[in-house]
């Protein structure tokens, strides 16, 4: 055997230490075969004749530094676990859902008068947009919408990021361990003292694996800061829903209105070209005598007026594509597009419900309920900033001054401690504290105003839905009316009977009442939309797709 190998120095080594710890004057239970010393001996003995491999000799060098790893996790997991027990303690006040200032039931009253809905009529928050939303143009238009819109893709992103928020915060509840490995070589100056026998050139070799300072949360502030992450995280996540909504919503106006505009724009081009006609007769009569210069230019009024319309009505209908192309994210294909309202599939019929059962469901609400849990938690975590905080550190390793020794027997290294923060005085936690109250009343009150404007967004929408029915019915008797009238005074113009003021002032009246019935009807079908909007919409019932909604499932289920 080579004496000068590291295998036959390491056999020197054992045979070192297995003498040093079995010396003893007495018979103990030390020189019993069973010993780990009197084992490595015999090890040692058998290496000598050939009999032990050197894989062996490896393993009983090692065997002291498992034993005492293997001892110190065994330490550190008694003293983790109860460490995780005796931290389930909040200090937060406990939350009770504040009662609703608003009535338990909707107005009443001659403007929320309608024929009674039929039975089997979904409520709201029961009813998805898909089933809600009976035209198939509108539902191609809205799928669009909720795969491109940038307002939507914003408040995913503001969800992730209140998700990822939440990691870090609720990592602050257990240990991190690391690992760190370092070496270094250094020479003195010979003109430095040194101790006899001390080179001038040193080396210093070390591996590290343990525990970063982990604070024990014995009064709940890590856990209530978790809590409030957590809100924070749900709250973002209901104004991402709340956004959708808002997109269904705007969307399917947007549709309506851009085929309201276009059947304005018609009746406007059929308006001018009849203005254009009777100006062509009133110019005729005028060049033969027939007619004066006045009735030629009270038949030019009409027509000016009209080619008025037809320009404005061609501006708003361009507005509204470019509005719907914003809302979607990208253009509208032309066959998806309206031409006219009554072209328009209505939405279904829908309930309200009861206030209780349908305000605390809008996305909105769940949005400012959330934020004030969160505002109850931050109180607990400014209360426990009055008790100590006690953390613990914990290291294993090796240490030694050569690089071939580092991880030989008799180089390892640990250590392990606590540390109590005490708190004496410190004016900024009783600040810290009165901000978090005060946060809690802001919540609060925020929370009551937003049931009290949900409640006013559905009292108008219900105002809108029962007198708009009557008004549409109104106005169409008025077009009709307008309609007789306007054809029998041209007649008894054309018989010579009557002049032609008598029927621009007809034809004026019935233009008007026209382009009238168009924005009632328009208001008849946005004024279900703004219901089915303000109600909460069918926002937890599959138009939210997505790996968001399974996390935020996943994650509100265990809670």
């Amino acid at each position: 055997m080579n004496k000068s190998s590291p295998f036959t120095i390491a056999v020197v080594q054992l045979q070192r230490w297995t003498h040093a710890s079995s010396v003893s004057g007495t018979v103990s239970r030390r020189t019993r075969v069973g010993h780990p010393a009197v084992r490595d001996n015999l090890l040692y003995r058998r290496l000598q004749v050939g009999e032990a491999s050197e894989n062996q000799w490896r393993l009983a060098g090692w065997k002291p530094a498992i034993q005492q790893i293997g001892s110190l996790c065994y330490c550190w997991f008694a003293l983790v676990t109860l460490a995780l027990l005796v931290t389930g303690c909040t200090m937060a006040p406990k939350y009770v859902r504040p009662a609703a200032p608003v009535p338990a039931e909707w107005p009443t009253g001659p403007a929320y008068d309608r024929a009674e809905i039929k039975a089997g009529t979904p409520v709201t928050p029961e009813c998805d947009w898909r089933e809600f939303f009976t035209d198939l143009k509108l539902r191609w238009i809205i799928e669009l919408a909720l795969k491109n819109n940038r307002d939507l893709r914003l408040a995913a992103l503001n969800v992730e990021m209140a998700r990822a928020m939440y990691g870090v915060q609720r990592a602050e509840l257990f240990p991190s361990a690391y690992a760190a490995a370092g070496g270094v070589k250094q020479h003195a100056s010979a003109q430095l003292p040194r101790m006899p026998g001390q080179p001038r050139t040193t080396e210093r070799y070390d591996v590290n694996l343990g525990l970063a300072s982990w604070e024990i949360d014995f009064f709940g502030r890590i856990r209530s800061l978790k809590d409030a992450a957590l809100q924070e995280y749900f709250a973002s996540e209901h104004a991402r829903r709340a956004a959708q909504l808002a997109i269904i919503s705007s969307v399917a106006q947007a549709y309506m209105a851009l085929a309201a505009d276009r059947e304005a724009l018609a009746l406007a081009q059929h308006t001018y070209g009849t203005q254009k006609a009777a100006f062509e007769l009133v110019q005729r009569q005028y060049a033969a005598g027939v007619a004066t210069e006045l009735d030629l230019r009270q038949a030019q009024t009409p027509l000016d007026t009209a080619a008025r319309e037809v320009a404005r009505y061609t501006q708003l209908v361009a507005q509204d594509e470019n509005a719907l192309n914003l809302l979607v994210g990208t253009p509208v294909p032309a066959e998806l597009l309206p031409t006219n309202l009554a072209g328009v599939t209505p939405p279904r019929e829908i309930a309200a419900g009861l206030p209780s059962d349908v305000l605390l469901q809008r996305p909105d609400v769940l949005q400012a309920e959330a934020q004030l849990k969160a505002a109850y938690a931050n109180v607990g975590a400014a209360r426990a900033a009055f008790f100590p905080r006690i953390s613990l550190t914990a290291a294993y390793g090796a240490a030694s001054m050569e690089l071939s020794n580092l991880f030989k027997h008799g180089s390892d290294t640990w250590n392990y401690g606590a540390q109590a923060l005490m708190p004496i005085f410190d004016a900024r936690t009783w600040s810290g504290l009165k901000v978090s109250k005060v946060q809690q009343q802001l919540a609060l009150t925020q929370y009551e105003r937003t049931i009290q404007a949900a409640f006013r967004d559905v009292a108008d929408a219900l105002a809108a839905r029962g007198t708009v029915d009557q008004q549409v019915a109104a106005q169409q008797s008025l077009v009709d009316a307008l309609a007789d009238a306007y054809r029998l005074a041209r007649a008894r113009f054309e018989r010579g009977i009557d002049s032609y003021l008598t029927v621009l002032d007809a034809q004026r009246s019935l233009f008007a009442a026209q382009q009238g019935l168009v924005s009632l009807r328009l208001a008849q079908l946005a004024s279900q939309v703004r219901l089915y909007a303000a109600l909460g919409g069918g926002w937890n019932n599959g138009h939210a797709s997505g790996a968001s909604d399974q996390a935020f499932s996943s994650i509100e289920t265990h809670q």
